[in-house]
């Protein structure tokens, strides 16, 4: 059974850091891209970044550059999101998900991920 978990999300200041993981099980990540989305009440849910399944090739949101890194530890099944000078922009429920059906280059629109972790909540406030 597909399944993913994300964990790590807070409270934290303007300017601070905070790092989610995204833990799962029923497949590879060898087999899968994985990305991270947010999504703020009212809007449509945002591609953060993502990694590749073939070669580990990171993409992000230009909003995010510079700040966030992602990356992927394929022994414990986890893929991680560091968030470095975070704004209060950032603020949102973040989730990540799986997608199968990539080749080369993980892609960036939610309808080409098939699998979803229930969402954790980070909230950028001093």
């Amino acid at each position: 059974q597909v399944q993913l978990v994300e964990s790590g999300g807070g409270s934290v200041q303007p300017g601070g850091s905070l790092r989610l993981s995204c833990s799962v099980t029923g497949f590879s990540l060898d087999d899968a891209a994985i990305g991270w989305f947010r999504q703020v009440p009212g809007k449509e849910r945002e591609w953060v970044s993502c990694i590749s399944s073939s070669d580990s090739s990171t993409r992000y949101a230009d909003s995010v550059k510079g700040r966030f890194a992602i990356s992927r530890d394929k022994a414990k099944s986890t893929v991680y999101l560091r968030m470095n000078r975070l704004e209060r922009e950032d603020t949102a429920v973040y989730y990540c998900a799986a997608d199968d059906g990539a080749w080369g280059s993980c892609r960036i629109r939610s309808v080409n991920y098939d699998y979803w972790g229930q969402g954790t909540q980070v909230t950028v406030s001093s």
